[in-house]
């Protein structure tokens, strides 16, 4: 499905159900950086470390099909040569999708909880699968926050209100409209829904 005979309506639909953006408040909370090969998750959770709000910083991400990087080892890159230290940063290099992004990441989002710190998702805007299996996998987790950034595609940023023009971004927002919920009627993800500023 393309933009075509999409009304306004329902594009303002489908960008407010696909959007993550669920901020924590001001207080620590581990980051969990999904996949991919662009770097605005790092700068993000550089900025934030120094903030002293994610002193506890999960990359992900095995090798990109389209360059060739391994995600995770590039983020843990960024980040150590902005002055996170390697104490803070926990490392996961070797999936291929969403999924495996938070399943062999599973080992440093327990040890988070166990230090009292709730998650906080980095993840493209429109990325609602990226919650819907933080939910899944990790049930014990009674909330999740969200930061989100705008990727850049087709030589464009892919921003809420220029999608439906971009075939890349055009494309990934209307596979997570259509696969989310299909994936949460046949019980392989768990719903989420946004309650009072967080994911639960």
């Amino acid at each position: 499905m393309s933009d075509v005979g999409l009304s306004p309506g329902q594009i303002t639909e489908i960008t407010a159900y696909v959007d993550i953006e669920a901020p924590p408040p001001d207080v620590p909370t581990a980051h969990i950086v999904f996949g991919t090969n662009q770097a605005q998750p790092a700068e993000i959770a550089v900025e934030r470390y120094h903030r002293g709000l994610a002193p506890f910083v999960i990359v992900t991400g095995g090798v990109n099909r389209h360059n060739g990087i391994v995600e995770g080892r590039e983020f843990c890159r960024l980040l150590t040569q902005n002055a996170v230290p390697d104490d803070a940063i926990r490392m996961e290099d070797r999936s291929a999708n969403t999924w495996q992004n938070v399943e062999f990441a599973l080992p440093f989002l327990r040890e988070a909880m166990a230090l009292g710190l709730a998650l906080t998702a980095v993840s493209e805007w429109y990325h609602r699968r990226a919650i819907h299996v933080l939910r899944t996998l990790l049930p014990r987790a009674e909330l999740c926050y969200a930061i989100s950034w705008e990727p850049f595609y087709d030589g464009a940023l892919i921003t809420r209100d220029n999608w439906p023009a971009i075939p890349g971004g055009n494309r990934r927002v209307i596979r997570e409209w259509q696969e989310v919920p299909r994936r949460v009627a046949d019980g392989s993800l768990r719903d989420a829904t946004k309650v009072d500023g967080a994911w639960r």
